[in-house]
């Protein structure tokens, strides 16, 4: 057996609160279970121990990281570990004051998240006025001479803007443009018949990123995360499950993924109960699809199986039931015609979507911020739900 590697970054979910309601959101679908935030010290001890078990980086999420009154605080604790550190924010609530604060503290990145190349887009897609103040705090953010990435997730309903949502990273002098696909988890697996993109819209925003690269030296750097249902292999979940990150959860739990919550069954442990090295080398949710030896045929004896480690077991669980299947993505899986089915389904969805109705509704009164939306022609009675 080989010996465990130490993991190289925290995710740290400081909270699920958000002011956006988008629809492919990785939060929780039960938003009202997870109210009890980490205090302070307590994520101070998570960051010391991160550093010690050998972790380098550290990103501060959520929800929206920016509703925690701390976070300047522990961004100040992360840098006095010498731990890299960057924030991952919906930018709503991102003023001058606010990122000259955590520059001062020491944060070293921002990765600030769009939904749309226009403000109706990007407005109606994420359920609040949002675009013109994502756009301010990436010109604050030059200002205070912050290295942005600029996030977008693709899906069926923004894709035919990809060319649109590059000029305006070019526009923006990022540092860094990420176009990454819907990952299906979550409420983007609830969501995934209006979510799922063509194969056209997929071979041609592809093309438009080679495009891209080909225009100017001077532009961002730009990443293309292409769909896992759309490709021959899947892959290597956050490179493989317990293997290189490590997620803490706003209420302590420790996570291979910030999706595990997906897989029913598991006790995911607590930093209130155990240490980080403890959960890490010992705790049988982060052993049990660690490696290759707990891997079914066909991966078990396939030449890509310390390459992309049976793929998702959040993606392969939700798909089959199973979270030790292969990975459905994967043209070898057995049950590959799930995936094959989903992309047919998506082709006859409904894409004249109920927006502005569907963001009105919450799956909660109790949880004011991040509280999700219902998409509409989902979740309608007597509609049956992705499978």
């Amino acid at each position: 057996m080989q010996p465990v590697p130490r993991p190289l970054a925290l995710l740290a979910e400081l909270t699920y609160r958000c002011p956006l309601k988008c629809p492919y959101c990785s939060n929780p679908l039960e938003l009202a279970h997870f109210r009890h935030e980490l205090d302070t010290p307590t994520w101070q001890r998570v960051l010391t121990e991160a550093a010690a078990l050998g972790v380098v980086q550290v990103h501060f999420s959520g929800g929206e990281p920016l509703v925690r009154r701390d976070l300047a605080e522990l961004v100040r604790h992360a840098q006095q570990l010498d731990l890299y550190s960057n924030l991952s924010t919906g930018a709503t609530l991102a003023d001058e004051p606010m990122l000259k604060c955590l520059k001062q503290a020491g944060l070293d990145a921002l990765q600030i998240s769009l939904l749309d190349s226009s403000p109706d887009g990007n407005d109606t897609l994420a359920g609040a006025a949002s675009f013109e103040k994502k756009l301010r705090a990436i010109e604050f953010a030059a200002r205070l001479e912050f290295p942005v990435t600029l996030n977008v997730v693709l899906h069926r309903l923004n894709l035919d803007r990809i060319d649109e949502i590059i000029d305006l990273a070019f526009r923006l002098s990022v540092a860094r443009l990420e176009l990454a696909h819907v990952q299906y988890t979550g409420w983007a697996f609830r969501n995934r018949a209006q979510l799922l993109p063509t194969r056209e819209q997929v071979e041609c925003a592809a093309e438009a990123v080679a495009r891209a690269h080909g225009r100017s030296t001077a532009g961002p750097e730009i990443v293309h995360v292409m769909p896992d249902y759309f490709q021959q292999f899947p892959k290597a979940c956050l490179h493989g499950w317990g293997r290189v990150l490590l997620t803490v959860a706003p209420d302590g739990a420790v996570l291979p993924c910030q999706a595990a919550r997906d897989i029913p069954g598991f006790e995911f442990p607590n930093v209130r109960d155990a240490s980080l090295e403890a959960i890490w080398f010992q705790s049988s949710a982060f052993q049990r699809f660690r490696g290759t030896d707990w891997m079914p045929e066909p991966c078990r004896s396939c030449e890509r199986r310390e390459i992309d480690f049976g793929g998702c077991r959040c993606q392969a669980f939700l798909l089959t039931g199973d979270p030790s299947a292969t990975d459905p993505v994967c043209h070898l899986s057995p049950m590959h015609s799930l995936v094959e089915e989903a992309l047919k389904q998506s082709k006859c969805a409904e894409t004249a979507l109920e927006w502005r109705a569907f963001h009105q509704e919450a799956t909660t009164s109790e949880v004011p911020l991040g509280a999700r939306p219902k998409l509409a022609s989902a979740t309608r009675e007597g509609q049956q739900r992705p499978a």
